[in-house]
């Protein structure tokens, strides 16, 4: 977090010498930047200091009719393989970018926020409306890692020489 805010005090002396409208393309450039890098993080199944997410418990199988091995459980069917966590999460369609000439975020919209937060700090939710509580492991989905860190201040650098 430290480096996070030497980054803003070494950005902001240098983003209050451009204009409002280029400081709000340049921010617009950082968060769908951002967004970007996120995106490939979740889909790497990443948390921001570089380790793996907390695996998916473990499903039961549902019971056998006829008896089999492999990948086959009925004839002529074959069992897919789990799918990768937050599929639909990480989309545009509900991780936002968001800027103006101050800012720069990135954060999930709507009714999924909920959900995100959930696995971002490892809360207790229910699986379904009427079904069980459960304790969720922390996933972080958002973050900074000291590459993005990095890779914004050479967006910023980069910019400034035009």
């Amino acid at each position: 977090m430290d480096d996070l805010i030497q980054l803003e005090h070494w950005a902001g002396a240098l983003l209050a010498r451009l204009e409002p409208a280029a400081r709000r393309r340049l921010t617009r450039a950082i968060a769908l930047d951002l967004r970007r890098r996120q995106q490939q993080r979740i889909a790497a199944q990443r948390n921001p200091d570089g380790s793996p997410f907390a695996p998916r418990k473990r499903q039961a199988d549902p019971p056998r009719r006829k008896p089999g091995h492999g990948l086959r459980s009925k004839s002529g069917r074959v069992r897919k393989k789990a799918a990768a966590m937050f599929q639909r999460l990480r989309t545009a369609r509900f991780l936002r970018p968001q800027s103006d000439a101050a800012q720069a975020a990135v954060g999930f919209a709507g009714r999924v926020a909920r959900i995100a937060r959930v696995h971002q700090y490892g809360e207790r939710d229910r699986v379904s409306p009427r079904g069980p509580v459960v304790q969720y492991p922390a996933r972080r989905l958002l973050g900074l890692s000291a590459a993005d860190i990095e890779h914004i201040r050479q967006t910023l650098l980069d910019h400034l020489r035009g």
